[in-house]
C-alpha cells in the first residue's frame, strides 16, 4: 500500500488561508500556545508541573458540571466556551486548594495529595460526562469531545473567550513581574523583601489555572497540560533569563499551535490536540539536543573533554615525579 493511498491528498497554505474554518482554528491554537506557553514558563522554574496536571484532569469535573448547570438550571448554552472556561477555572482552583489543604492538614505528602485530588475530580467528571451523553439535556452531543479537543469547531465568540482570559492572565504577570519573578526563585527572599507569599501563591496558581483551561475546546483537557509544560521546558534549554524565557515560550506554544492546526488538516480526520503535542515534542527534542549551552550533546561533550583534561593532568604528574 503507497504512503498516497493512507494519506489524503495536501491542501495548499492559500486554500487553507481562505477558509474561514481554518484561520479561526489557527489563530485560536496559536493564541492559546502562546498565552499557555508564557504563563506555564512560571509553573515549570517553579517546580510545579504536577500542579497542571491536576488542573487539566480536574477541569473535566468542571466542564461537565457547568454544561449541567447551564443548561438544566439556567437554560443558557451550555456548550459556551465562556461557561465552560468558567466552571475549569472553579473546578481546577478547587482542586489544587484541596490537594494543599490536605497535605497541610495530614501527613499525607503532596505528590499523594495531588495524586488523590486528580483522581476524585477526573473520576467525578467522567462519570457527570457519561450521565450527559445518556441524557435528555439539549446540546449534549459532542461534549465528550472536550477530552481531546477539536478546534475545527472554534467560533469567533470563542477566539474572543481565549484572547479575553489569556490577555488577563498575562496582564496581571506583567504586573506583578518583579514578585512573581522573586517568589518562583526564592520564596525566603521573597517575604524577607516584604512581599507575601499566601498571595503570590494564589496568583501564580490562577493563571496557571487559565494558561491551562482555555484550551479546553481547540487541544482537549487532557492534552494541555503539554500546551503549558512542554514550550517552557523547550525554552529553558536556549536562556537564562526568565524574560526571554517567557516570550520564547510563547513563540514555540504559538508556532507549535499553527503547525498542528496546518498538519491536522492536511492528515485528515484527526484531533488537533494531539498533532499539536506532537510538534511540540518535535520542539522539545531539538532543544534537548541542540541547545548551544545546556543540550544533552553539549554536556557530554563538555565531560568527556574534562575526562580527557583530567586524564592528561594526570599522565603529566605522573611522568614529572619519575
Amino acid at each position: 500500500m503507497s504512503v498516497a493511498a493512507v494519506l489524503p491528498e495536501a491542501v495548499g497554505l492559500g486554500q487553507m488561508l481562505s477558509s474561514y474554518t481554518f484561520r479561526t482554528m489557527l489563530m485560536g491554537t496559536a493564541a492559546v500556545g502562546a498565552a499557555s506557553g508564557a504563563l506555564g514558563s512560571f509553573l515549570y522554574l517553579h517546580k510545579q508541573s504536577l500542579v497542571s496536571d491536576i488542573i487539566g484532569h480536574a477541569a473535566t469535573l468542571g466542564v461537565a458540571g457547568s454544561f449541567i448547570m447551564a443548561t438544566a438550571v439556567l437554560s443558557v448554552d451550555g456548550r459556551s466556551m465562556l461557561v465552560l472556561t468558567i466552571g475549569s477555572i472553579i473546578a481546577s482552583t478547587c482542586a489544587v486548594l484541596l490537594a494543599n489543604w490536605i497535605a497541610r492538614h495530614s501527613r499525607v505528602g503532596m505528590d499523594a495529595a495531588m495524586t488523590i485530588c486528580l483522581a476524585l475530580f477526573y473520576g467525578s467528571g467522567m462519570v457527570l460526562l457519561r450521565i450527559i451523553v445518556h441524557s435528555s439535556l439539549p446540546n449534549r452531543g459532542g461534549i465528550s469531545h472536550y477530552m481531546f479537543g477539536n478546534a475545527s469547531t472554534l467560533t469567533s465568540a470563542d477566539l474572543a473567550t481565549i484572547g479575553g482570559f489569556g490577555t488577563a492572565a498575562l496582564l496581571v504577570v506583567l504586573l506583578a513581574w518583579k514578585e512573581l519573578k522573586v517568589f518562583t526563585f526564592d520564596p525566603t527572599l521573597c517575604r524577607t523583601m516584604g512581599f507575601s507569599p499566601s498571595v503570590l501563591g494564589p496568583l501564580l496558581l490562577g493563571t496557571a489555572t487559565v494558561a491551562v483551561v482555555i484550551g479546553i475546546k481547540a487541544v482537549g483537557l487532557i492534552l494541555m497540560v503539554a500546551f503549558a509544560i512542554m514550550p517552557a521546558a523547550a525554552a529553558r534549554q536556549w536562556t537564562h533569563h526568565l524574560w526571554s524565557m517567557v516570550g520564547l515560550a510563547g513563540a514555540i506554544g504559538g508556532a507549535s499551535g499553527a503547525i498542528g492546526s496546518a498538519l491536522a488538516v492536511n492528515l485528515g480526520r484527526v484531533p488537533t490536540g494531539p498533532v499539536v503535542v506532537l510538534v511540540l515534542a518535535v520542539f522539545l527534542t531539538v532543544s534537548l539536543l541542540g541547545a548551544p549551552e545546556r543540550s544533552i550533546l553539549r554536556r557530554r561533550a563538555r565531560l568527556r573533554k574534562q575526562r580527557r583534561d583530567l586524564l592528561a593532568q594526570i599522565t603529566a604528574e605522573s611522568e614529572g615525579a619519575r
